[in-house]
């Protein structure tokens, strides 16, 4: 007889395994009514939480994993993987690009180069949000201001519950350490980390 402890993990993979399939069907569906392209082999593990604008611009290359929920990673994962493309805004998402448990805010523009790694529980803003001046904070005349471009170069790895904020160009094959604010550019085949982010480590050049 199958042990009951072993009965219940392969009753629980399954489960898992068709509720990723599912949510992987939906939200690729979702998106190409939205407009968005999509290459193959697309996942989509967990249920993800996306708000997109009718005009917004959305590329998706092949090869993508989109992790949401504990189930699936467990770093970050009291939260969903939540996506929110505004007005006229364009994200683009390379290929073999993984995102597990983060939040995406594109308001302009924020481009994942291939091989790109986005740990558990990250957020990218390429916007302020809200004013910096209290008045008009109070009066709500403005909304989603300082709207800057984020671009990540291939080979990128975002360390986990890390933020990405406007204006940020990332360096091919760089590495951001595990809580890190990233608030300005990072040289190719860097390491840094902290808030303030600053240099720890030089990649070198052909090694893994």
């Amino acid at each position: 007889m199958i042990p009951i402890r072993k009965l219940f993990w392969c009753i629980h993979y399954l489960k898992v395994f068709f509720a990723d399939s599912t949510y992987s069907y939906l939200v690729r569906l979702w998106l190409m009514v939205l407009g968005a392209t999509i290459g193959k082999k697309f996942r989509a593990n967990g249920s993800i939480s996306l708000i997109v604008h009718p005009t917004a611009r959305i590329k998706i290359g092949t090869n993508v994993r989109i992790n949401s929920g504990h189930l699936r990673n467990m770093v970050g994962g009291f939260r969903r993987t939540g996506i929110h493309v505004g007005k006229n805004a364009r994200l683009e998402i390379g290929n073999n690009v993984g995102i597990s448990n983060s939040t995406i805010v594109c308001m302009s523009s924020i481009v994942l180069e291939n091989d790109v790694y986005i740990g558990g529980d990250c957020a990218i803003y390429d916007t302020d949000f809200h004013p910096i001046d209290p008045l008009e904070r109070k009066n709500n005349r403005v909304d989603m201001v300082n709207m800057r471009p984020i671009k990540f170069k291939s080979g990128v790895f975002l360390g986990a519950h890390s933020i990405v904020l406007k204006g940020v160009t990332i360096g091919e094959n760089s590495v951001i350490g595990a809580g890190s604010v990233v608030s300005r550019n990072i040289p190719d085949n860097e390491i840094w980390a902290g808030n303030p982010i600053k240099k720890i480590g030089q990649r070198e050049v052909g090694t893994i």
